[in-house]
C-alpha cells in the first residue's frame, strides 16, 4: 500500500517520466513523426497531471520539508528551487495553450509557442528530480 511518505519518490518518478516523454516527443517531431509526437506529448501531459495531483495530496497531508544542508549547497538548492517554482507556475498556462493550439490544428502558432514551452517544461521536470534528490537523498 502506498503511504503519504512514498509520494515524494512517486513525484520524482513522474517528473523523470515526463522529462523522458518530452525529450522523445521532441525527437519525434524533429523526425516528422507527427502521430507519435502527439501521443508522446499527450502522455507527458497526462504524467504531469498525475504529478500535480500527487504533489498536492502530499503537501496537503505532510506539509513542507526543510532543506537542512549547510554551506555552498544551500544557495545552490534555493536557486534551483526558486527558479523551479516560478517556472512551474508559468508552464501550466503555456502547456495548456500549446496543447490547445495543436488540438485546434493551428500548427504555426503551436510551433511558435512550443519553442518556448518545451524548454521550460523540460527544465521544470528535470529540476523537480534534482530538488527531490537534494531534499530527500542528500545527507
Amino acid at each position: 500500500m502506498l503511504e503519504i511518505s512514498d509520494l515524494p519518490t512517486v513525484n520524482a518518478t513522474l517528473n523523470t517520466i515526463s522529462g523522458i516523454l518530452l525529450t522523445i516527443g521532441y525527437i519525434l517531431i524533429r523526425q516528422r513523426k507527427i502521430t507519435a509526437h502527439k501521443n508522446c506529448m499527450l502522455a507527458a501531459f497526462g504524467v504531469s497531471v498525475l504529478f500535480l495531483i500527487s504533489y498536492v495530496i502530499y503537501h496537503a497531508n505532510a506539509g513542507s520539508k526543510s532543506f537542512t544542508q549547510q554551506g555552498w549547497i544551500r544557495p545552490v538548492y534555493f536557486t534551483i528551487l526558486i527558479s523551479h517554482i516560478v517556472l512551474a507556475f508559468v508552464i501550466v498556462p503555456l502547456a495548456l495553450r500549446t496543447l490547445y493550439l495543436a488540438w485546434r490544428e493551428r500548427f504555426d502558432a503551436h510551433r511558435r509557442i512550443a519553442k518556448i514551452t518545451f524548454p521550460i517544461w523540460l527544465y521544470v521536470s528535470v529540476t523537480g528530480v534534482i530538488i527531490y534528490l537534494m531534499l530527500y537523498q542528500l545527507g
